[in-house]
C-alpha cells in the first residue's frame, strides 16, 4: 500500500480529536500506527493500554498514532459520545472520526481492532487484526523507527485486563432479531450459551429495546467476565437494573458497573462490565432485570 491509497483518505476527514487535522502530506516521512477502533468494543478496550504506551514512548522518536473511530452501533456515530468515551478512557493520541468508513475502506479493513503500520515511504509493511501480538507489533514499530530497546511493560486492569482465554467458553452474542441460541426458557432452565428475554421487548436490527419496566435477560455462560453493551432511552433518562448470579446477588463476583448487591444504572451508551468472577471461573447463570423501561441492549461479550 502507498500513501495515496491509504493515508490520503485522511485529507477529507473533517472531524478530529486531540489534534488538528492530519493529512497525508503532514504525515509524510513519519511512521504511522493506524489503529481502528470503536469505543464499546471489548477487544479494542483490551488493546488500549498498549497503544497508549506506544504513543507515549515513541512519539518523540517519529511515531504518530492515529486512532480511526469507525462506529459499530448508532450511538457511536454521535461525536459527543465518542469525545466523552475518549476522555474517560484516557485516549490522548490523535483520533479521526470515520463515520462514513472512508478511511476504513481505504485500508480495505474488516476488523475491530486492527493495527496498520505505515512506513516513512507510505507503504504498509505490517498489520495485525484483533488482540494480542503486542511484542510483535512493538518490534515492528522499532524496526521502522530504527530504534532498539525493551518493549513496554503494561499492567492492564479493569475493563482492559486481558481475557482469561483458558476458561472462556462463551461467544460474543448480539441481542437482536437473530435467534441463535436464544431460548424461551426461564433463566434458571438455560443450558450453556443459551440466552433468553423475559418481558416486553422489541428486538430489531441493532438491539433489543425494553418497552415496559421489569423485563430481563438471562444467559448461561462460562467465563471470568460478562459484559453487555447497553444504552439508555433516547431521552437520556437513566435506567436502573439488578443483576443476579445463580439467582443471588453477585457479591464479590460483581463487575465494575455493579455493586455487591447487584445494583447498577445505565446512564450512558457504552459497554458495562457486569460480572468479574474471582478465582476459578465456573459455569453460571446470569440474569439482569431492568427496573425502568427504554433500555437498549446490544451485545454480550466475555473475557
Amino acid at each position: 500500500m502507498t500513501v495515496h491509497s491509504t493515508l490520503s483518505a485522511l485529507d477529507a476527514a473533517p472531524v478530529w480529536l486531540n489534534s488538528e487535522p492530519l493529512t497525508a502530506d503532514r504525515l509524510r516521512g513519519r511512521v504511522v500506527l493506524v489503529d481502528f477502533w470503536t469505543y464499546s468494543c471489548v477487544n479494542w478496550l483490551r488493546t488500549l493500554p498498549y497503544v497508549g504506551a506506544w504513543h507515549e514512548r515513541y512519539r518523540e522518536r517519529g511515531l504518530v498514532v492515529v486512532g480511526v473511530h469507525a462506529p459499530e452501533f448508532g450511538f457511536e456515530h454521535d461525536f459527543d459520545n465518542v469525545r466523552r468515551a475518549a476522555r474517560e478512557l484516557g485516549v490522548g493520541y490523535p483520533v479521526v472520526i470515520d463515520n462514513d468508513f472512508a478511511v476504513w475502506r481505504s485500508f480495505e479493513n474488516g476488523y475491530w481492532p486492527a493495527a496498520y503500520l505505515v512506513d516513512r515511504d507510505g507503504r504498509v509493511p505490517f498489520h495485525h487484526f484483533g488482540e494480542g501480538a503486542y511484542e510483535k507489533i512493538e518490534r515492528a514499530i522499532q524496526r521502522l523507527l530504527g530504534v532498539d530497546g525493551d518493549t513496554v511493560r503494561v499492567d492492564a486492569g479493569g475493563v482492559a485486563e486481558a481475557a482469561d482465554w483458558g476458561t472462556l467458553r462463551s461467544p460474543e452474542t448480539y441481542v437482536r432479531y437473530a435467534r441463535e441460541r436464544r431460548s424461551d426458557l426461564r433463566a434458571g432452565e438455560l443450558v450453556l450459551n443459551q440466552w433468553a428475554l423475559a418481558g416486553e421487548w422489541s428486538v430489531g436490527e441493532e438491539a433489543g429495546v425494553l418497552e415496559a419496566a421489569g423485563g430481563s435477560i438471562g444467559y448461561r455462560f462460562e467465563a471470568r467476565d460478562l459484559n453487555l453493551v447497553l444504552a439508555p432511552p433516547p431521552s437520556g433518562a437513566p435506567v436502573r437494573f439488578a443483576v443476579r448470579l445463580d439467582g443471588q446477588p453477585p457479591d464479590d463476583a460483581h463487575g465494575l458497573d455493579v455493586d455487591e448487591s447487584g445494583e447498577g444504572t445505565v446512564a450512558e451508551p457504552r459497554m458495562y462490565q457486569l460480572i468479574r468472577q474471582r478465582g476459578t471461573a465456573a459455569q453460571r447463570t446470569f440474569e439482569i432485570t431492568f427496573l425502568d423501561a427504554g433500555v437498549r441492549a446490544y451485545v454480550f461479550t466475555f473475557g
